[in-house]
């Protein structure tokens, strides 16, 4: 049975691998562009800060050898004390007194007194140092930069950044879901008719849209489901048409029937020419169908298989076969249309009339399948059994002369279905086949697990002669004789 997805989703697979691809790639674009970029804003902030406090610094540098100690004092406590002042400024005089904003002399300050102007990191800062030298020796002015003054507006650059960074690697997956399902969604439509080509919708046809190499595929696909249409409707055409054909022979078949003087052996070769007949019409019609049912199909089991018994029971009282009914009190769908059904029945029962001698009896069980739905079918005959089941299921394998096609047909249409076809012996004649234990018949009992059983057997009344068992005298259980058991499990109707 041909799984199919309700719904597919490969899609999702590969659009989510594009996604993954595109977003490790932005990723490392992004790094590599927004790291350094956020490293020059930093840089040029704190340059920024460094030379605003330099010019301050360099502004107070000359009324130092211009104006006396006292002019100089006032004048840089009027400059800290004007708003538009942002870094504190300290005068280092030769003589080793400090003006304006107090402030221990560190080894910068010693270092600038060399007269160098240098800028040293400290505690909370930077300081900007310059070297003014004079006749009494090197004036130090020192401008203290804070490092939010040296950092300001960096961290909020910094946020723009990332934010413009999440930003772009959005979008940047937004552009590749819409590229990435451009490329799947044409790849899902091919995708669900393929599936509906494996479930038998020979019409079913890929469009043509997408990438050229899916639009080249869709049109492969196209052209190949064409050619399978063709060559089944040839194939259909060809078997309806020699089926056909036999009419010919069976109108001039039944009118050698109808010739002959009305007795019980004209009316069995009438009801045998009229079977024959449902057959061949049955075969045109399996050949004119555009497909077998899939997965919508279903029938009742019970009914047929209760159908299928009505119609060989005739046969089997005829030949002195006791048949012994044991079927399920209920309706058992099953995912077979009643048309396969019907001839999976036929064929496993065909198969004990061809290879069993007349007066075998047979034991027919119709069971619910437990568990996952359907119905089990148990045929076990009173025959020679089979020395190899496996064999026995082989298409065109047969020891009597037959097509050995009978019971292949019941194993695909088992299949067809989710269920199978199993075949054994509850004789010992082949005690190395671990394929068939010595009772059979009671296994499959315990497997259908029967609920609510309608048991009956048929052609217990009729005479079988002075030395034939009846129905209700034939051994049970251990004392029953062996044969053939054909199991045929049928799955339930798919949704």
């Amino acid at each position: 049975m041909l799984a199919v997805p309700t719904r597919v989703r490969r899609g999702w697979a590969v659009r989510r691998r594009l996604r993954l691809l595109v977003a490790l790639t932005t990723s490392l674009v992004l790094v590599a562009f927004l790291v350094p970029l956020g490293l020059l804003v930093r840089q040029v902030a704190t340059e920024r800060a460094t030379t605003a406090a330099l010019r301050e610094a360099e502004a107070v540098a000359p009324l130092v050898g211009a104006v006396d100690r006292s002019t100089l004092r006032v004048t840089l406590e009027q400059v800290a004390g004007d708003d538009r002042q942002d870094f504190p400024l300290t005068v280092y005089l030769p003589d080793g007194t400090v003006l304006g904003a107090p402030a221990p002399a560190s080894n910068a300050v010693d270092l600038a007194r060399t007269g160098r102007s240098v800028t040293a990191e400290t505690d909370g800062g930077r300081e900007v140092l310059v070297a003014h030298g004079g006749p009494q020796g090197t004036t130090v002015i020192r401008a203290f930069v804070t490092t939010d003054q040296l950092y300001a507006g960096v961290f909020r650059t910094w946020a723009v950044l990332g934010g413009l960074g999440v930003a772009l690697l959005g979008l940047s997956l937004l552009v590749a879901d819409r590229l990435a399902r451009s490329v799947t969604s044409p790849m899902d439509r091919l995708v669900a008719v393929t599936h509906r080509l494996g479930q038998g919708d020979l019409s079913a046809r890929a469009p043509d849209e997408g990438p050229p190499e899916v639009r080249e595929v869709a049109r492969s696909l196209n052209a190949l489901a064409g050619r399978i249409g063709e060559l089944l409707t040839a194939e259909r055409e060809g078997v309806a048409d020699l089926s056909h054909e036999l009419r010919t022979p069976l109108t001039a078949l039944r009118l050698g029937v109808d010739a002959l003087p009305a007795s019980e052996e004209q009316a069995r070769l009438t009801m045998a020419v009229d079977a024959m007949q449902a057959g061949v019409d049955r075969v045109i019609r399996e050949a004119r169908r555009p497909i077998r049912e899939g997965a919508g199909a279903g029938c009742d089991a019970v009914m047929v298989v209760r159908d299928r018994l009505d119609f060989w029971s005739p046969l089997a009282d005829d030949e002195g076969r006791s048949v012994e009914v044991d079927l399920a009190a209920g309706p058992l769908p099953v995912g077979v249309s009643a048309e396969d059904l019907s001839a999976a029945v036929d064929a496993v029962l065909g198969n004990v009339f061809a290879h069993t001698d007349e007066g075998t009896g047979f034991r027919v069980a119709l069971a619910a399948r437990e568990p996952g739905g359907g119905a089990v079918l148990t045929v076990a005959d009173d025959g020679p059994g089979l020395s190899d089941g496996a064999r026995a299921l082989e298409r065109g394998e047969s020891g009597h002369g037959s097509t050995g096609l009978g019971l292949d047909i019941v194993r695909r249409t088992a299949r067809a279905s989710g269920g199978d076809l199993h075949a054994g012996s509850t004789t010992p004649a082949n005690p190395a086949n671990p394929a068939n234990p010595a009772d059979l018949w009671d296994v499959c009992a315990a497997r259908a697990a029967v609920t609510s059983p309608r048991s009956e057997t048929r052609g217990a009344d009729r005479p079988r002669g002075a030395d034939r068992p009846r129905g209700a005298d034939r051994p049970r259980g251990a004392d029953r004789p062996g044969g053939a058991v054909f199991v045929v499990e049928f799955g339930p109707p798919q949704a």
